[in-house]
């Protein structure tokens, strides 16, 4: 139990992760709405060290959404809330004619003007950065960042990727000492479900097996980094976790019968669940996925015990109790703010991850995992965030 003295010194965080692609595809309607609801909760937390981790900046066609993203991150740095962080390091992997780099990922961190002491690693030198001008003021690195030093990123291997085909998956990490407290922020978008009828084929998933085995690439490079060493870390991203979908199927059609629709070319195959008058209850298609009760069925309790991607890596990830609805997919319609889509089932894509070792940097009590904008259109993704409190001065944990 740590000392008043030392609860006084903590330092609090505010942590967020968003998939920010649909904003991209529709930047008229939704930016402005995404900004303000993100900007709402900076305001309400007043947190001293603000980390925004963001995925599929740009969306599908980031040559044509580049004056976009550009005019976000300015929108972000001026807002009036913003003014009191007076350091900014922006992350931005824009290099999208790069197949073999880019990753399409963001990170983005924002350090208030009371935060006493600062540092930020240099990952080519394995030391803490010594020019105090690539610390202190706004530092946006944008388009190719690969030789930034201060960040370290890396797509997944060709051969992890589904059919060995290139997508905007990988990670980037920074490290940061805070008030002489060493942690890592590593931001993190893993593969998707291409299709609903393979998911449900049997759990764990051949989806989920794919998206296991990048995510213990990433922890076991972590902890046999000799040079860097290893500290406790935070691992925030698009994870794209999704509900065992055999075992949810199960559940929602006992006693309904099954009836294989099929295309000629094979390529619309769906499965409908029928009750005994003949009415569809679910569908099951490649792309779809259709519940008569749609709008309430997935908000309910009894869906988060299908949430269990986690299980094999519950020694080595830790995470805050999840209160919160599926994050994934809502209608990119503004009109329905809190609706899903009929086209996967709903899922915890969106999370904050821990390694053990956090839970001896921070404060153990007024912590909140949450979303941003639940009555808001944020796009297909809703954002989460963590809020925690940082110790001081357990920089001893470094090893």
């Amino acid at each position: 139990m740590e000392t008043s003295q030392e609860d006084s010194l903590c330092t609090e965080m505010l942590l967020v992760t968003a998939n920010v692609g649909s904003l991209f595809e529709d930047p008229e309607r939704l930016l402005q709405l995404w900004l303000h609801e993100f900007l709402d909760k900076v305001s309400h937390v007043q947190a001293k060290f603000l980390a925004l981790h963001l995925q599929e900046v740009g969306g599908k066609t980031y040559e044509k959404s580049m004056e976009y993203v550009q005019e976000f991150i300015k929108a972000l740095c001026d807002a009036p809330v913003m003014s009191d962080y007076t350091c900014v390091q922006i992350f931005m992997d824009e290099d999208f004619k790069s197949a073999e780099h880019f990753t399409a990922l963001g990170n983005l961190y924002f350090v208030h003007q009371d935060v006493a002491s600062l540092k930020l690693w240099n990952f080519l030198t394995h030391s803490w950065e010594e020019d105090l001008q690539v610390i202190k003021g706004k530092h946006i690195y944008s388009g190719n960042i690969e030789t930034i030093a201060t960040k370290e990123k890396s797509k997944f291997p060709q051969h992890f990727f589904p059919e060995c085909k290139w997508s905007r998956k990988g990670f980037m990490r920074t490290r940061w000492e805070i008030n002489g407290t060493v942690f890592d922020l590593v931001n993190i978008h893993l593969f998707h479900d291409a299709s609903n009828l393979a998911a449900c084929e049997n759990f764990p998933s051949v989806y989920c097996k794919t998206r296991r085995r990048a995510l213990v690439h990433t922890i076991e490079r972590f902890h046999l980094d000799k040079q860097n060493g290893t500290v406790p870390f935070f691992l925030f991203g698009d994870f794209n976790f999704r509900c065992d979908t055999e075992g949810v199927v199960k559940e929602l059609t006992q006693n309904l019968s099954a009836h294989r629709v099929q295309n000629i070319k094979n390529e619309n195959d769906k499965i409908n669940y029928r009750n005994s008058t003949g009415d569809n209850v679910l569908t099951v298609g490649k792309k779809e996925f259709s519940h008569a009760d749609h709008q309430l069925k997935f908000k309910e309790d009894w869906l988060k015990k299908f949430d269990r991607e986690l299980e094999p890596l519950k020694d080595v990830l830790v995470e805050y109790p999840i209160q919160f609805v599926p994050s994934y997919p809502f209608e990119e319609d503004p009109e329905m703010p809190t609706d899903y889509m009929s086209t996967r089932c709903p899922a915890w894509c969106d999370r904050i991850l821990m390694s053990p070792l956090v839970q001896e940097i921070v404060s153990n009590d007024e912590s909140t995992y949450g979303m941003i904008g639940e009555a808001v259109c944020m796009g297909d993704h809703k954002p989460v965030y963590l809020t925690v409190r940082l110790k001081p001065n357990k920089v001893s944990i470094f090893k």
